[in-house]
């Protein structure tokens, strides 16, 4: 039976390639379309946390996604936060979404001599801001295949500035600008999205938060701790998420279902003899399902091979074109897209099969 099972997926290449093809589409899909959009948590985490700060202090209402907020409170709010007790360091920053390339990016509008006192840079080439329209870049930023280098000019924001400096990544933003420039580029002068502080001993934070909320002026503010907001910053607390990979995965799915659907049953209709033959010779219905769900097991198996190499395929040429994009792939979505794949080939060969074990020899044998 397994003989016939290799060779009937043989003899039909063409209609195997493309039922292998269509699960491979599936699992790509569905691991791409998550490793990006966990990748763009987990680098935005990574870098925020790799800013030195033990606490964020965030505007009313204001979004936990990081740049989605704009620029709205007062920069020079910070000044009421350096005088609280407990509080080492106040930087103000804006944080600007965009889309850089094509790739989606954060552009970081920072006080240098503050941003830096929270975890100083590491350069490993240039200076901090010489002008207005300088920038820090990091150093993933600056090896991309056009090779930036200290001097060159880049497009932010569709304005020109002048590399001064390139940084050690893992600090925020890969793009850094002056807090001003950034401020009038977006029509919000004077402003900023948010606050990182740095306390004097992390026993103090909630003495701080105490502290920010019967200020005057700031009471109505959103103080987290860096731990609180890296422990928001998961799938479940981000509106949509779940929602847009539920509908990539269900979209996947339904795309193999009906490719291994449509393959097995046009199959059973073609072998209608060999099925006959297969029964009077004492083929039991079991056997009969047993072969059809075997052929499309082994699609399965292949489609599921060749969708985890184009994944990994697509993730060395992403990082390549856009080295600035974390393309997150993690075994739990292995898993995951593999179950999903198996068990919609399964599902989608289960009517055909059954279809396949209730024909009658004898109609069977007399189809042409």
């Amino acid at each position: 039976m397994n003989k016939l099972v290799f060779a009937n997926l043989i003899h039909r290449p063409m209609r195997s390639v493309i039922s292998a093809a269509a699960i491979a589409i599936e699992v790509v899909m569905i691991i791409s379309v998550a490793a990006i959009f966990l990748g763009q948590i987990d680098g935005q985490k990574i870098r925020t946390n790799g800013i030195g700060a033990d606490m964020i202090v965030r505007p009313p209402n204001s979004s936990s996604i990081i740049a989605m907020s704009g620029a709205s409170i007062p920069a020079r709010n910070v000044e009421a936060l350096r005088r609280l007790p407990h509080v080492a360091v106040a930087s103000p920053v804006i944080q600007n979404f965009t889309l850089g390339g094509g790739a989606p990016e954060i552009i970081y509008g920072i006080d240098y001599t503050s941003y830096n006192a929270l975890r100083p840079f590491v350069f490993l080439a240039g200076t901090p801001f010489q002008g207005p329209n300088d920038a820090i870049v990091d150093d993933v930023f600056a090896h991309t295949d056009k090779g930036y280098k200290v001097g060159d000019t880049i497009k932010i924001l569709n304005q020109p500035f002048r590399i001064c400096g390139i940084v050690e990544s893992g600090k925020g933003g890969r793009k850094m600008v002056p807090l001003g420039t950034l401020g009038d580029l977006m029509g919000a002068s004077g402003k900023a999205s948010l606050f990182f502080l740095k306390t004097d001993n992390e026993a103090n934070q909630e003495a701080v938060r105490k502290e920010i909320l019967n200020t005057p002026g700031l009471q109505s503010y959103l103080v987290v701790t860096m731990h609180e907001w890296l422990s928001q910053m998961t799938p479940d607390n981000i509106p949509g998420f779940n929602i847009a990979l539920n509908v990539v995965t269900v979209i996947a799915t339904l795309v193999g279902f009906l490719v291994i659907f449509l393959s097995m049953y046009t199959a059973i209709l073609e072998r209608t003899r060999e099925i006959g033959i297969l029964k009077s010779m004492g083929a039991s219905k079991t056997a009969i399902v047993g072969m059809v769900l075997r052929e499309s097991a082994m699609m399965a198996v292949v489609g599921v091979a060749l969708g985890v190499g184009l994944t990994y395929g697509i993730h060395g040429f992403l990082d390549k074109k856009f080295p600035t994009l974390f393309f997150e792939i993690t075994p739990q979505w292995l898993i995951r897209a593999t179950v999903i794949a198996f068990l919609g080939a399964i599902l989608g060969a289960a009517y055909p099969a059954f279809l396949a074990a209730g024909k009658d020899p004898i109609d069977a044998l007399s189809y042409e």
